[in-house]
């Protein structure tokens, strides 16, 4: 009869499906923090707008902070479905800035 395999424990299974990526800490945007996250893992998080269940993943959070330089402490809050619905509703303009518009409701007067 042959050997029947162990299953491995549960906590081996968990460290396999949470992937860590070793973060560029020269890549990323200035912070002025003296405690910068040093890797990336998924993280799981519940959209602001429709309130699905998302994963953030490592590779998103890299890309985010070293690519596009995003704010460190920034975590992702809407899913990609109600993120294109908002790019879609300022018809790929960007947003302007509470500033921008105060500055505009200035020059009328």
């Amino acid at each position: 009869m042959a050997k029947r395999q162990r299953k491995p424990p549960r906590y081996q299974l968990e460290a396999e499906l949470k992937k860590r990526i070793p973060a560029n800490l020269k890549a990323q945007a200035k912070n002025n923090s003296y405690s910068p996250p040093e890797y990336y893992e998924d993280l799981r998080f519940q959209c602001v707008d429709c309130g699905a269940d998302e994963l953030w993943t490592a590779e998103q959070q890299q890309w985010w902070y070293e690519v596009a330089k995003g704010p460190i402490f920034s975590t992702a809050i809407r899913c990609l479905a109600c993120r294109e619905k908002l790019r879609d509703s300022h018809q790929g303009t960007p947003r302007r800035t509470h500033a921008e518009r105060c500055r505009d409701v200035g020059k009328a007067d």
